[in-house]
């Protein structure tokens, strides 16, 4: 399995109405420092409808200007589809965070 198809992987085990982030994808996947490239991973993503790459977002908790599957408007309707609650187009952590390296 290359690093794209890990990625994907543990970004489909994120549930509904919670939201993770590039970084700590990175650390789960023992790669700390590879952010970057899940975010690449995620852009590259050939099939939204299986890998919900719109529940990742940025260690602040911004959406992603560059969401690959309609830009940042869609990423915030799938999340408030989902319950997540967006303000400024940022997701409070503290109340929606889950953590993949658990």
């Amino acid at each position: 399995m290359n690093y794209f198809e890990k990625v994907y992987a543990l970004v489909q085990k994120i549930p509904k109405g919670k939201v993770s982030t590039y970084g700590n994808i990175a650390r789960a996947l023992g790669n700390p420092h590879m952010a970057r490239q899940v975010g690449w991973a995620l852009h590259a993503n050939p099939s939204n409808a299986v890998t919900p790459c719109h529940r990742v977002v940025n260690q602040k908790g911004e959406l992603s200007s560059a969401f690959a599957f309609g830009g940042k408007s869609m990423q915030k309707e799938l999340l408030e589809r989902e319950g997540v609650q967006i303000n400024n187009n940022t997701v409070d952590l503290n109340l929606c965070f889950y953590d993949l390296t658990k």
